[in-house]
């Protein structure tokens, strides 16, 4: 299902979608039930969409702002257990409420403010191009959107493919972090190694080396981390990618990272190779 899809990222999203294969069978849009995006039908409210459309079980949310949190709550009281969050500049007060409530409602969210997911050539819920992508069992972990395209047709110009690719959104406060996300690749049978893509700012590096230390980990893990070059104390490109209290800067991540066996690329045209070393 896409919340807001009578708008112009919306619609324009859902043809992607549909064009890549992806199952989208309604959309919402207060006011616009009757209408049609490309075929699929629009109604006023979730109940309305989930009524007629029971099979649905994730949403995609592209509503501005203003209005994402209610098509959050939304989303998490129809019973989904997937929703996908894309909107940017969502208030962090508003991004901490309504993702304690998901947790507590066990409803993930992947997001806001991210590119969404995409396992390929099987379902993309999200604004990534789909044909970078290439079907294999290397999983991709990213808090940046473009470094996920770049680093996705590196891997596929090496023959590469890859079994999920998860933005999770560079926020301050996303629903679904890198140390989570791990565990459910752990999990994953088609996955056989993981990239972590990430960046200056926060502590999610720094936990998941923590993690792997506590638990170890039964997949090669590789990483990349953007903002090597960035000035002490400068806020970079996402609104989570800021150094502060002392920590999240490139160093502190590669150090953290190396420190528990995650090897780390210098150049994205690197991580292919350490793949193919790790996984021998």
């Amino acid at each position: 299902m896409v919340q807001g899809i009578t708008g112009r990222e919306g619609s324009g999203h859902a043809l992607s979608m549909l064009k890549y294969g992806s199952k989208v069978v309604a959309g919402v849009t207060p006011g616009k039930a009757g209408e049609n995006v490309g075929g699929v039908p629009v109604y006023n409210s979730m109940k309305s969409a989930l009524n007629a459309h029971p099979e649905i079980n994730a949403s995609i949310i592209f509503v501005p702002a203003a209005y994402n949190a209610d098509a959050v709550y939304e989303a998490v009281d129809s019973g989904l257990k997937l929703v996908v969050d894309i909107t940017e500049h969502v208030p962090v007060k508003d991004s901490l409420k309504f993702i304690n409530y998901a947790r507590e409602k066990n409803v993930t969210i992947i997001g806001p403010n991210c590119p969404g997911l995409i396992s390929p050539g099987e379902c993309k819920i999200g604004i990534m191009p789909g044909h970078i992508f290439s079907k294999g069992s290397v999983g991709i972990i990213s808090r940046s959107g473009t470094l996920t395209y770049e680093i996705a047709w590196v891997l596929t110009n090496s023959g590469l493919g890859q079994s999920t690719a998860v933005g999770i959104g560079g926020d301050p406060i996303i629903g679904r972090d890198s140390v989570e996300i791990i565990d459910m690749f752990e999990n994953d049978g088609g996955t056989d190694a993981v990239i972590v893509i990430g960046e200056i700012g926060g502590d999610a590096e720094e936990r998941l080396a923590s993690r792997i230390r506590q638990k170890g980990t039964k997949k090669p893990i590789v990483s990349f981390i953007a903002g090597r070059q960035a000035p002490p104390g400068k806020r970079m490109g996402h609104a989570g990618a800021i150094i502060s209290m002392g920590s999240g800067g490139a160093a502190d991540k590669i150090k953290a990272l190396e420190s528990v066996g995650v090897k780390v690329a210098e150049l994205p045209s690197q991580i292919p190779q350490l793949i193919k070393t790790a996984v021998r």
